[in-house]
């Protein structure tokens, strides 16, 4: 297994979260980030006064894939947040060893896997 970690611009967040449902992520954790890579931040212009933003928003995806979905999540992320530009983001991919689900107690794969179609329902449900 391994886990997937994207940095996106925020806007590209409902893109990228259909596109890997439509590749069959069927879960993954989204977290509020800011930082900055090669621009460094950029400068913002307040009643007349010019002021640094350092740190950049930005979102943090966590996705955990069995070895074999990994090119295909990494490849659906890359297509839909490109925009060509400077802040685009970036992808790390780390082994994970173990997964372990709170509520059954599986471990490993099984863990991690959610009936993709049993959670749109409910989704669908809620709303």
């Amino acid at each position: 297994m391994k886990k997937i970690e994207a940095i996106i611009r925020a806007f590209k967040l409902d893109e990228v979260k259909d596109r890997l449902w439509s590749v069959g992520v069927g879960g993954m954790t989204v977290t509020e980030a800011r930082g900055h890579g090669r621009q460094r931040g950029h400068s913002e212009f307040y009643r007349g006064a010019e002021y640094p933003v350092d740190l950049v928003p930005k979102l943090a995806l966590e996705i955990v894939v069995n070895d074999d979905e990994v090119e295909r999540v990494v490849e659906a992320i890359c297509d839909v947040a490109r925009t060509d530009q400077t802040g685009d983001g970036k992808i790390f991919v780390t082994p994970v060893e173990e997964v372990v689900r709170i509520r059954t107690g599986e471990r490993g794969p099984s863990a991690i896997h959610a009936d993709v179609r049993e959670a749109r329902l409910q989704a669908y449900r809620r709303s």
